[in-house]
């Protein structure tokens, strides 16, 4: 989905490790512009207007404004990402140019609505599968999310992609048998006194006649 949002980044003419660490120090991270028939272009953005773009209804897939200063101002959205895995802060970043008229493919949010009948009246488990799902359109039609109503389902049915209601001019590209969920029923591992009864009974016999050939074998070995 296209935001109003411009983010300005600095043309990047050296490369390297050490170059990324100066960046870094002065509140920039280094990423990579390339797409739509352009050039790949060395830049760098402040990490904290490409976090609360990843952290926004829309995530990776806004699409918005990128003006590299001096070179040009393009759509863009963002692909690839890579974060500190202690802090958890960017580290790179990898946008791609995107052509508002040529339709894109993407992955979307599947939001669940309703309580399933299985939960309600049969006292199942609704276990969500898939949490997002593939599709194809243009760049100005990519949903925030899509919504499934999961309430006629019943122990053991399934909701599949193919279930999902589109928008109109979105078209589904994951494989239409694809998982989105289903209502399982809940197993119980505890086990109940009229279950133990039959089991203690049945042992008890077994305990007693192996008594009694002990006792046999005993009087057999006296005389």
């Amino acid at each position: 989905m296209r935001k109003d949002i411009t983010v300005v980044a600095e043309p990047r003419p050296a490369r390297g490790k050490n170059e990324a660490r100066r960046l870094r120090v002065r509140g920039q991270i280094p990423a990579v512009l390339y797409g739509a028939g352009g050039g790949p272009v060395a830049v760098s953005v402040d990490p904290k207007e490409i976090t609360k773009i990843l952290h926004s209804n829309t995530g990776h897939n806004t699409i918005f404004n990128l003006d590299v200063k001096g070179a040009e101002n393009s759509p863009v959205m963002i692909v690839d990402w890579q974060e500190d895995p202690v802090k958890s802060t960017l580290l790179h970043v990898d946008f791609k140019r995107i052509d508002l008229s040529r339709k894109l493919t993407v992955k979307v949010p599947v939001q669940l609505a309703g309580e399933a009948r299985g939960v309600k009246q049969q006292g199942g488990l609704l276990e969500a599968v898939a949490r997002e799902i593939e599709i194809r359109c243009l760049p100005d039609d990519i949903p925030e999310h899509l919504t499934a109503d999961v309430t006629p389902l019943l122990i053991g049915q399934t909701l599949r992609a193919s279930q999902v209601p589109l928008p109109e001019g979105v078209e589904l590209m994951a494989a239409p048998d694809t998982v989105i969920a289903h209502v399982v029923a809940l197993r119980t591992s505890a086990v109940t006194e009229g279950e133990e009864a039959p089991a203690a009974a049945a042992a008890e016999p077994e305990v007693i006649k192996k008594g009694k050939k002990e006792e046999e074998g005993g009087e057999k070995e006296k005389k």
